[in-house]
């Protein structure tokens, strides 16, 4: 496992110099938080950082320490050298010297760091030279770990959830809340979390999960408008960590609703095929709360997002710790949900029962459609194909109709279900074209033997 550090940047360095380096901005996004709060969770950024680097030293086998060949050697390069060595000298220390394109000029640029007390290895990043060496050290300086052979694929599948959502919605706060520890840097700033970031974590059952925390995705124009590059590789790798997930937890906040922001994130999951849980975060936040809030924020909620109509929705309160594990306990559930597979007898009863409650409609030529069978054909997301007489004569208000009764009486909850139509003579044509194929290709050696017994 890699981890990538937000870097040690306070030694040797003015405040100043590090708001630079870390390009923080106390406007964007920021609206609503008094100036006093902005800068003082600014002030606190750097300290944040370095905490999070020091805890990612502590727990590694082996530390790669980079510097910069073209910039020479720094104050700060010096001051971190002595605390690696005052306080990990038991740990596999690699100085990596990166931007040394050149071989020639590398050598004399990695002089002047032998002065730290390790072996300077040059690398280059940008053209990957060297980093053939540099894994190699790696894996020399790792114990090997011997584990179970010959897994079985499901045995050894971890379920990803994806927490996504608007910026300052508290995404970070459900990870740290999940987890128990302060795996994320949690800020009222903007932008705080830039990168998609991994963390395996076990359940109280024992159940492996791999949570994706994701930065906050505004909207298209406001990224463009910002004119951040980073936002903009930001806001794509959330969309990527989605890709790449089985449930995504769309967390909102509270007293704000639903965006549209909302609306778009809810439509990429849904066209990914993933399964779903809508967060409530902030939920201390609603004054005046009774027994009937819940049922219609619920009412409200589901009449903004009908996409995700599907969707579980839990309330919670991540700053305090309260309701999280309601969390991990629905997208536990939808992960099972979304890999569940129907047997074929028990589909085609809640089927037949679904048309004899409302049949396909008659088009105007007085053709009705008729459904053969259905099958199960895959599951993440479950996929049913119906093999039907016509699929033209199936309207999309039918289809979503015979959608809404197979979560009826099937469940499927939080997850989206994907259903196919296959007409049956489009197959036949396609039977009679290959046997007529196939008949060709026999038929032609066999002319040949006869003309040349004649």
């Amino acid at each position: 496992m890699v981890v990538d550090t937000g870097g040690v940047l306070k030694i040797s360095k003015s405040h100043d110099n590090v708001m630079e380096d870390l390009a923080i901005t106390t406007t964007i996004g920021m609206e609503g938080i008094p100036l006093a709060s902005r800068e003082a969770a600014v002030a606190k950024m750097p300290s944040m950082i370095e905490k999070q680097a020091i805890a990612a030293v502590e727990e590694s086998s082996c530390i790669i320490f980079v510097v910069d060949g073209q910039a020479g050697l720094t104050a700060a390069d010096v001051e971190i050298a002595e605390w690696l060595r005052k306080n990990y000298s038991n740990k596999f220390i690699i100085l990596a010297v990166n931007k040394c394109e050149s071989p020639r000029k590398g050598i004399t640029q990695a002089l002047e760091f032998w002065s730290l007390g390790f072996s300077p290895l040059l690398i280059s990043a940008l053209s990957g030279t060297g980093t053939g060496e540099l894994l190699d050290l790696l894996c020399s300086g790792l114990e090997k770990v011997e584990g179970p052979e010959d897994l079985d694929e499901e045995e050894n599948y971890v379920p990803a959830i994806a927490i996504v959502g608007r910026p300052n919605v508290g995404k970070s706060s459900i990870l740290n809340a999940l987890v128990g520890e302060n795996r994320a840097i949690v800020s009222p700033i903007s932008g705080t979390t830039r990168d998609a970031i991994d963390t395996e974590f076990v359940g109280p059952d024992g159940q492996k999960f791999q949570l994706i925390d994701t930065a906050g995705i505004r909207r298209k124009a406001a990224v463009a408008s910002s004119g951040s590059a980073t936002e903009a590789f930001s806001v794509n790798r959330a969309f990527r960590a989605i890709c790449r997930s089985d449930v995504v937890a769309l967390v909102i906040e509270a007293m704000a609703c639903i965006t549209e922001q909302d609306c778009k994130i809810a439509e990429r999951i849904e066209k990914e095929g993933k399964g779903c849980l809508i967060v409530v975060n902030k939920w201390d936040t609603i004054p005046y709360k009774n027994q009937q809030t819940a049922t219609h924020y619920e009412q409200d909620v589901r009449e903004k997002l009908r996409l995700l109509h599907w969707a579980p929705i839990v309330y919670s309160t991540a700053i305090a710790g309260h309701s999280v594990e309601k969390i991990l306990v629905a997208a536990s559930t939808v992960e099972k949900e979304r890999s569940r597979r129907l047997g074929t007898s028990i589909l085609n009863q809640v089927v037949q029962e679904a048309l004899a409650f409302k049949s396909p409609p008659r088009t105007q030529g007085g053709r009705r459609g008729r459904v053969y069978y259905c099958t199960q054909a895959a599951v993440r997301p479950p996929t049913f194909v119906f093999f039907v007489n016509d699929a033209n004569l199936f309207p999309e208000t039918y289809r979503r109709y015979m959608d809404k009764q197979l979560r009826a009486d099937a469940g499927f909850s939080g997850t989206p279900i994907r259903l196919l139509w296959r007409s049956r003579r489009k197959m036949e044509k396609g039977e009679k074209v290959k046997s007529a194929t196939r008949t060709q290709i026999n038929l032609r050696p066999r002319h040949r033997r006869l003309a040349v017994a004649t």
